[in-house]
């Protein structure tokens, strides 16, 4: 038999998926996948179940309907203060990941490179390859996911067309600085180069830090694409509505892909968002402060059970160094064992790695958006199997 596409036949099954089916095999309480356990505001819900009932049910444009279009460009300007036209420049798409791959296919061509900053989201990888291009990789460092600027010089190249940026960062937290940014939009200029900007975690800021889009620095609104997520903005993951802003030259070859992969995304969830991002600022202050309280309290539980907790500034995500626990195994023999044991599911960290050989083996990722009473009963899981009970 003829060999399928070699970049996804060859494709392992995920470790979200592997460790949620252990997770559910022994009945342990899932921090690995990102999502909370709410349903998300009332109020979006109800727009949604009214407009799902009053229609339209049809086709929307394929670009979007209007409403969230304008409602996307809206929040550019009151939140970033960049101007969009949102007839040209916004794009919805049924997923963030969706974006993604719109916007990767669209601007890269077979022997391109394109950069990823490491630990980095597991489908950069495979878009980037299935578009016949090269990933370049370039690890930050723990504990601070500090960048090293000479690294990332050094990766760029006459080959690189872009370079994939997620801030706040999955799954790391950091939030990256006006200063790396400076630093990140120089060296794509200085390379005629692009930048897809992964900030679906946008509104989830914590500890005084400043979400700033790379798209707002000199010189880079026409260089950038930024994909943001309702599904992290709202708590509506399982909706899978993202949405895409950019320059008219850019979005255009992003829209015809898009065209081709989904065409469109269901008007009434488009309609409920749209009501969503109007939404006053105390709606997103107060996400933002909810999630930062959990992460408090997620971190309390892994350091009293004996982790070192590493910085997390953002996302749902919160680090910790399982050595000071005595397990002298890998991360991924870590939370297969806590799974078990604990009954608590986490994701090793190295699963974030384009090189796993390469990547640090001591880290867990644990998800803290999650309902305060499951934090806490993960915490005394915990606990217990440290033997600090």
């Amino acid at each position: 038999m003829r060999p399928a596409n070699q970049v996804f036949a060859n494709l392992g099954t995920t470790i979200f998926t592997v460790m949620s089916s252990l997770a559910s095999e022994h009945g342990a309480i899932n921090l690995g996948q990102g999502f909370p356990d709410d349903e998300g505001p009332d109020d979006v819900r109800a727009v949604a179940a009214k407009a799902l009932i009053d229609g339209p049910n049809q086709y929307p444009p394929m670009p979007g309907m209007p409403a969230l279009r304008q409602a996307v460009a809206a929040t550019n300007k009151r939140f970033y203060g960049l101007d969009v036209d949102w007839q040209k420049q916004v794009l919805v798409t049924s997923g963030a990941t969706e974006a993604l791959n719109d916007c990767l296919l669209a601007l890269l061509n077979p022997g391109d490179e394109a950069i990823i900053l490491e630990p980095a989201y597991d489908s950069y990888k495979p878009i980037i390859e299935a578009a016949g291009a090269k990933v370049v990789s370039v690890s930050l460092e723990p504990p601070l996911w500090s960048l090293q600027l000479e690294k990332l010089a050094a990766a760029f190249t006459s080959k690189t067309k872009l370079i994939l940026l997620n801030t706040p960062m999955n799954p790391t937290g950091k939030v990256f600085t006006r200063a790396e940014l400076d630093a990140i939009a120089a060296l794509v200029i200085k390379h005629d180069a692009y930048a897809v900007c992964d900030e679906v975690y946008e509104h989830l800021v914590f500890s005084g830090h400043k979400h700033i889009p790379l798209m707002t620095l000199p010189g880079m609104t026409e260089r950038c694409v930024r994909i943001g997520s309702a599904g992290k903005t709202f708590s509506l993951t399982g909706w899978k509505i993202g949405y895409v802003t950019g320059p008219e030259h850019l979005m255009a070859p992003i829209m015809k892909v898009h065209q081709f992969v989904t065409f469109t995304t269901p008007p009434a969830t488009q309609t409920a968002i749209a009501f969503g991002l109007a939404k006053d600022d105390s709606y997103f202050d107060g996400l933002a402060s909810s999630l930062e309280a959990k992460r408090d309290l997620m971190a309390k539980g892994l350091e009293a059970a004996g982790f070192d907790v590493l910085p997390t500034d953002g996302t749902y995500f919160i680090s910790a160094d399982f050595r000071p626990l005595g397990f002298n195994g890998t991360d991924e023999e870590f939370c297969r064992d806590i799974t078990i044991k604990a009954k608590v599911a986490a994701i090793p960290l190295s699963a974030f790695y384009a090189n796993p050989s390469t990547a640090p083996r001591h880290l867990a990722r644990f998800c803290f958006c999650k309902q305060d009473a499951i934090i806490a009963e993960a915490s005394a899981r915990l606990l217990a199997y440290a033997g600090r009970k």
